[in-house]
């Protein structure tokens, strides 16, 4: 039975329609963007531990810490594998690490959280990030921007479902929220079982040497830069480009995750009439604009270039962090709306980066490279939230609630912005010169 998983029983036939390849990716992206939706169990798990907002925030980290990791030393095994195989097991760990979460709950043991949905849901968050990627760029070589946008657009809308599901979830299966966390728990890990199922048993990867119709087959440049195959991942990461790149991402992630982890407390501390019921759908107006951002901004980047866009994530956004700590508080309507841009240009930044990277550094192991870049975002899952979770103690120590809780985390994210600016402005084509010296690696990195 799991040699049906393999990756020459996932080749599709010459005349497959690649269209079908995008459900099966949001199938699963949509699946483990669940993740963003953390926020609506914070509460309940505090009170259900009696414990800390950072010791509770902590859960989150490791998943993050996890999704980068895995992706980083995954993403070989996933080129080398195929989608199928990788989004099967990806299926495995996060519903595992529902099914642990919720023994850890009922028993009153949060070690069992962090090793369920931080441990072991962060490897199906890893690997199930990146499983469709390279192939969504494979299948669709002439619109790479739009094609991952359109697949991570799942994992960012994942909360759009998840936000009010969990809510209505925690309102009726037990007499409290925190009594119904365990529940809820098995109840989603056995639906996104099901759904990531769908998806990794429908996916396909196209033949070898197929191109879209009406588009030929990319040739080598004359001075020996190659535009469809690419350097190794050892290579790319030598490099002073990856770096860069790894610093823009780091930072735009930072500050988007601090607003998105703390998106339902912070609602409800910046404005004390806005109650879970809001706040929960707060959560999933976050979500819903992370989703659009990661399809509109990446397939505008097709058409503006890649740095470009970038410019705008973390130029505007440092001005809009700055305009929400100076103004933040006057309106709900201004707060709601400025954050909003703010998560869809960190959703933007995810759906670009793999074709960033594929202008950089070719399409051949863009998968495997993509997942070395997703360290940052390991990273960045502990700094963002940390920063927040740490300051907002701190000032609740010092008797301080409200707003105040949160004003200094933002100032602190507008420099955050600032330096990844900074760096995006610094990346420039690697030469053809690397890949020269990289072509006597022609095969396919394992």
């Amino acid at each position: 039975m799991l040699s049906l998983l393999d990756r020459e029983r996932s080749v599709a036939p010459a005349d497959y329609n690649r269209w079908f390849i995008p459900p099966a990716a949001l199938a699963v992206h949509l699946s483990i963007g669940q993740v963003y939706a953390f926020s609506v169990f914070r509460n309940p798990l505090v009170e259900r531990f009696e414990t800390s907002l950072t010791a509770i925030g902590v859960i989150f980290s490791i998943s993050i810490v996890m999704l980068g990791l895995s992706a980083a030393f995954g993403g070989k095994w996933v080129e080398r594998n195929g989608p199928r195989k990788a989004m099967f097991f990806s299926g495995i760990f996060w519903s595992a690490g529902f099914l642990v979460g919720a023994l850890g709950v009922a028993t009153g043991q949060l070690w069992l959280l962090y090793l369920g949905y931080g441990f072991l849901g962060g490897l199906g968050l890893g690997i199930g990030y990146i499983s469709p990627v390279s192939t969504l760029i494979k299948w669709f070589p002439d619109r790479p921007g739009m094609a991952t946008g359109i697949a991570i657009m799942g994992f960012g809308g994942g909360a759009l479902i998840a936000s009010p599901l969990s809510s209505a979830l925690l309102e009726r299966l037990g007499e409290t929220p925190a009594d119904a966390i365990a529940p809820t728990f098995l109840v989603l890990g056995a639906g996104y079982f099901a759904v990531m199922m769908m998806g990794a048993f429908t996916v396909r990867v196209p033949p070898e040497g197929w191109t879209p119709q009406g588009m030929r087959a990319a040739e080598p440049q004359a001075d020996g830069t190659p535009a469809v195959d690419g350097v190794t991942v050892e290579t790319a990461f030598t490099t002073r480009q990856f770096w860069l790149m790894w610093t823009v991402l780091f930072c735009n992630v930072t500050a988007g995750i601090a607003i998105l982890e703390q998106a339902s407390p912070m609602v409800q501390e910046f404005f004390g009439d806005v109650g879970p019921a809001e706040a929960a759908g707060y959560v999933g107006f976050l979500s819903l604009c992370n989703m659009l951002g990661r399809l509109v901004w990446s397939s505008a980047s097709d058409a503006i270039g890649r740095k470009r866009t970038y410019i705008g994530y973390l130029g505007l956004g440092g001005l809009l962090y700055l305009l929400i700590a100076v103004a933040g508080t006057s309106s709900v309507v201004l707060f709601v709306a400025l954050t909003g841009v703010i998560l869809s240009f960190y959703g933007g930044g995810f759906s670009t980066a793999p074709a960033y990277l594929k202008d950089l550094f070719g399409t051949r192991n863009v998968g495997a490279i993509h997942g070395r870049l997703l360290t940052a975002w390991s990273l960045a899952g502990v700094a963002g939230p940390m920063i927040v979770n740490v300051i907002a103690d701190i000032q609740l120590s010092a008797g301080r609630d409200g707003p105040a809780l949160y004003e200094l985390s933002l100032y602190v994210m507008v420099g955050v912005m600032a330096v990844g600016f900074l760096a995006n402005t610094l990346i420039r084509p690697l030469p053809a010169s690397v890949y020269r010296q990289d072509a006597t690696r022609k095969e396919v990195e394992v």
